[in-house]
């Protein structure tokens, strides 16, 4: 199933679907050997562990935040506190990934409002965003484990149309970097990637 093919809880209009991207980031954790966890990752303060950890804990929210289950997992913003990595996160990851996508095929996950790190935010609003992330960290995950990486066009185009900017950079501020401009005819995951404040060449020799 694409990200466009899941019927909207309304039965109008279809709404994206999370499984996707979510298969995509699964995928690559078999070829992460434990040797990498400290390896660096385009987002600076991150290495391979915290990455994995943050996508364990974005997981967990907005799977909370798409059940409408609001409380300790959706109230604070996710840069509270540095992510940790659980122990068994080898099989913890994909089961929240698979958590999270059956959130958001459920009725009602898109209607009306919800939680996700602090901020209240329409349900149609917050399970695009968590594809983003996962869209956004599925790549920082490769890129710097070494692994080819293509997310289906529906998810990609959901990303693209979340990450440009419209004028009001308050909703970018604290969230995303600067855009990094990519030439003309760039790729679209390029694109996303500048777009979400990324070097889409960026490769773990640059942060040695």
């Amino acid at each position: 199933m694409t990200a466009s093919a899941t019927p909207a809880a309304s039965g109008t209009s279809p709404v994206p679907d999370l499984r996707s991207a979510a298969d995509g980031i699964a995928g690559l954790l078999p070829r992460i050997g434990d040797e990498q966890l400290g390896d660096p990752t385009p987002c600076p303060a991150y290495a391979v562990r915290e990455i994995l950890a943050h996508i364990h804990g974005l997981a967990t929210a907005f799977r909370d935040a798409g059940r409408k289950d609001l409380g300790p997992t959706t109230d604070h913003s996710p840069d509270a506190e540095r992510p940790v990595l659980p122990d068994d996160w080898r099989t913890a990851i994909p089961q929240r990934l698979d958590e999270l996508v059956k959130a958001w095929r459920a009725p009602g996950a898109w209607e009306g409002m919800t939680q996700a790190g602090g901020v209240t935010l329409p349900g149609a609003v917050a399970g695009r965003v968590a594809l983003n992330e996962l869209v956004v960290h599925g790549w920082d995950l490769a890129r710097a484990t070494g692994q080819p990486y293509a997310p289906d066009e529906a998810s990609m185009a959901v990303s693209r149309e979340l990450l440009t900017p419209t004028g009001d950079d308050e909703l970018r501020e604290g969230i995303f970097g600067p855009v990094v401009a990519v030439p003309d005819g760039a790729p679209l995951l390029d694109r996303i990637v500048g777009l979400s404040g990324r070097r889409p060449d960026w490769t773990p020799a640059d942060a040695r």
